[in-house]
């Protein structure tokens, strides 16, 4: 299984992002990442609980994170999509 990227919502709980290869993991992570907030990009077969039961009880170490996210708006300014004919 490919990386993944976790953040920490607002509500104390851990946003998990699972990557469609579209785009490059960092484009990823900058762009489904508020703006600010800290992220990790992790390997789910060793960084992942087995039990998924209790999602909202995940907890993780964003002190040393792998980078912050600009946003949805940020990460398209700086990326225009350009039309091809």
């Amino acid at each position: 299984m490919e990386k993944m990227i976790i953040y920490p919502q607002e509500n104390n709980s851990i946003a998990l992002v699972m990557p469609t290869g579209e785009l490059p993991l960092e484009d990823v992570a900058q762009k489904d990442v508020p703006a600010g907030v800290p992220y990790l990009i992790i390997d789910p077969t060793t960084d992942l609980p087995e039990n998924f039961d209790f999602f909202e009880a995940w907890e993780a170490d964003f002190s040393n994170p792998d980078g912050y996210g600009i946003g949805c708006d940020a990460w398209f300014a700086a990326h225009p999509i350009t039309e091809k004919n």
